[in-house]
């Protein structure tokens, strides 16, 4: 689980931290999809799957509703 924590705190913090100068929408679609991945990755680690395959699906989901989050606050 270690080799595995180190990785996703990385992937994260720079995912996080690219979101300076983006629109809402453009930063909730990042932060999803970097939140999303890490979910899907250690979701399918510890259930023993593919984590490569975990966290792209998570990353994919992930970026999908922070950019629907981001389009509705637009709207309102």
């Amino acid at each position: 689980m270690r080799k595995l924590a180190f990785p996703l705190v990385v992937i994260a913090t720079l995912g996080l931290a690219g979101c300076s100068g983006m629109n809402n929408t453009q930063q909730k679609t990042l932060s999803g999809g970097a939140i999303g991945a890490g979910v899907g990755a250690a979701g399918t680690a510890l259930t023993g799957g593919c984590v490569a395959c975990g966290a792209a699906l998570g990353g994919a989901l992930g970026a999908g509703a922070g950019y629907i989050m981001g389009e509705s606050e637009n709207h309102d």
